[in-house]
């Protein structure tokens, strides 16, 4: 009894901080009529934000839910998108550059200009519950993410070059800002704000498609960001359905699954490994299901015979056929599209006339099927033996570099992941050769 007490006096102090922090919305001039106030108090009566070791900050639900129930109501006028850029002092800008700005920038643009504004700006209340710094890969430390498996510190790479390419690009739109600052603009719009924003934008916005403008490149405007909606927090075993409801002009998210009374409500960004959630949200699943662990090219060919005299020949194959790429270990063992590429490579001189039918999942023979198993469980007890490395290095440097124990810590939980899913790749692999006549 004294347990339930507690809960509802816990629940009762959320409440009322989450009623005031609507409330500062509401004086900011975010809202501008009643009925847009009745919806988010509806929305906050059911949940309330709670704060979990495991998952953060996030929302719980005071009352049971069942499938199919409305989670959340956030009305459009809530919602942080172009058009509230294109409403704002940055408008007239925007619309008279040439080339236009992509919607990205223009979002980015507004999020700096509002974080450098204080407590003058109408958006205070939610930039000031915003991450202040991110844990995506690209804003670790470079002594970090060359922990990182290849594949994903490649993808990484790719994106911090994007990222700089895109303020180098926009340096100049940032320049024509400085009426509307006291400040130097290369002070407020630096890399680090941009990176920011980018990454505030990109973890953070639920899409939502608008309508092409003008003032705009062509990139697509599928943007929204959505205060309060933004501390649901992810699980991969739950589903949700996610949409702008054109009727209410709310954009709405409805449970598939049921939610027991005071327990944490969970949306599903998608069927991500934790590779793609880690690159994308600067996070990792637990036990999740859809982890991979990705097999890069190189690692690939370390096991393929150098003299093999078709060996560009298959190797045209395998890239003609986007089979270089995606070649992963999962919690079922090895990708078909991984064996398929393996019994390829595999094939013998007399069998190469058959590369189609491997393609196409054929067995082309006893041989290329045991030399194929052969291989994939080399590649797995090297990847084994090379995570088994890092996690060492890991250890070694959370001793070391005390400032970087939080991030370590992060890619440390990725590669255990990856060590449990090959361990058990390892173990199918081991049972299927047994099988094998």
């Amino acid at each position: 009894m004294s347990c339930v007490s507690g809960t509802i006096r816990k629940w009762l102090l959320r409440f009322v901080r989450d009623i005031y922090v609507l409330l500062e919305f509401c004086l900011a001039g975010m809202l501008i009529s009643a009925a847009y106030f009745i919806l988010l108090y509806f929305t906050i009566s059911i949940l309330f934000i709670s704060a979990s070791s495991d998952t953060g900050r996030g929302l719980m639900t005071t009352k049971a839910l069942q499938a199919g129930e409305l989670v959340i109501s956030l009305p459009e006028k809530c919602l942080l998108t172009t058009g509230t850029v294109l409403r704002s002092c940055l408008g007239e800008y925007i619309t008279k550059w040439k080339p236009p700005v992509s919607p990205l920038i223009a979002l980015c643009t507004f999020l700096i200009a509002e974080k450098h504004a204080g407590a003058k700006s109408l958006w205070k209340p939610y930039l000031d519950v915003l991450p202040k710094t991110y844990t995506c890969p690209v804003c670790l430390e470079q002594d970090v993410v060359s922990l990182l498996p290849e594949p994903l510190r490649k993808k990484a790479q790719e994106q911090r070059t994007m990222i700089h390419e895109l303020y180098m690009s926009s340096k100049a739109f940032f320049s024509s800002l400085q009426p509307l600052f006291a400040e130097n603009t290369e002070t407020i719009f630096n890399y680090s704000a941009l990176e920011w924003a980018w990454c505030t934008v990109n973890t953070r916005t639920v899409h939502m498609k608008h309508s092409q403008r003008e003032c705009f490149s062509l990139e697509p405007d599928v943007y929204a960001l959505a205060p309060y909606l933004d501390l649901l927090n992810h699980s991969p075993n739950v589903q949700v359905k996610a949409a702008f409801n054109e009727q209410t002009r709310s954009y709405e998210i409805r449970t598939d699954s049921q939610c027991k009374k005071y327990e944490e409500v969970f949306i599903c960004y998608g069927p991500h490994d934790n590779q793609r959630l880690l690159l994308e949200y600067g996070f990792v699943a637990i036990d999740n299901p859809h982890s991979s662990v990705y097999v890069s090219s190189d690692t690939l060919l370390r096991y393929f015979p150098p003299l093999d005299k078709q060996r560009n020949a298959k190797l045209s194959i395998l890239k003609n056929h986007d089979f270089l790429e995606n070649l992963t270990f999962g919690w079922d063992g090895p990708s078909w599209r991984l064996l398929t590429a393996l019994k390829l490579l595999n094939l013998g001189e007399d069998e190469f006339t058959c590369w189609k039918r491997t393609l196409l999942g054929d067995v082309i023979s006893a041989t290329n099927e045991e030399q194929t198993l052969d291989v994939t469980e080399k590649i797995c007890l090297f990847l084994i033996e090379e995570t088994q490395h890092v996690l060492f290095q890991i250890s070694q440097l959370k001793r070391d570099k005390e400032n970087l124990k939080n991030h370590l810590a992060l890619i440390e939980a990725l590669r255990l992941e990856d060590l449990k899913i090959l361990q058990k790749s390892a173990e199918i692999l081991c049972n299927s050769k047994m099988a094998t006549p």
